[in-house]
């Protein structure tokens, strides 16, 4: 297929050298179907445009679209989860429904997936982008633009989170900086 890019973006090589990359972060996020799917999107989304040379490396750009579609479908899973939960208070479940609600319930547990969601969305992008993808805080601030400081002072705020949450076990390495 092709997609008509802004000149100086050679799409098909930004393509063959992130595309892996970005689905890992994607299916580490939520599920290697949903990868599928939305990691095509993210070059969908990059040959739109909107890259600009003036901001560095194209991979954080990159990242940044996928966590913003990432977003975009936990926003969509929460709306269909909670009217799944209003349609079985209204109805009894059948045996599909008991099965859905057992699955989602398996994919949420653990502490450090309890940990997770209760930070907000915008803590919770830094630190999985440092987690999951190793970005610096550079990286991570380019990825969501927003500025260094804002990543340094999200990034120690979930820390302090899930720290109290896990029992006070340090979940990302200290000193990871860039």
């Amino acid at each position: 297929m092709n997609v008509p890019t802004r000149p100086g973006l050679d799409l098909d090589q930004v393509f063959d050298a992130y595309f892996a990359e970005i689905h890992r972060y994607i299916a580490r996020r939520l599920s290697r179907d949903d990868a599928d799917d939305l990691a095509g999107e993210v070059f969908l989304v990059a040959a739109g445009g909107g890259y600009e040379p003036s901001r560095g490396d194209v991979k954080p750009w990159l990242y940044g679209i996928a966590t913003k579609l990432i977003a975009r479908h936990h926003r969509s899973e929460i709306r269909r989860w909670r009217a799944l939960s209003r349609t079985a208070e209204r109805e009894a479940q059948s045996h599909e429904d008991t099965t859905l609600a057992r699955v989602a319930a398996g994919r949420l547990t653990g502490r450090l997936a309890g940990a997770l969601a209760g930070l907000n969305r915008g803590d919770r992008d830094v630190v999985l982008l440092v987690a999951l993808a190793g970005f610096t805080h550079q990286e991570v601030a380019t990825a969501l633009e927003i500025p260094y400081g804002t990543v340094a002072s999200r990034l120690s705020r979930a820390r302090k989170h899930l720290r109290l949450a896990l029992g006070d076990v340090n979940p990302l390495k200290e000193g990871h900086d860039g």
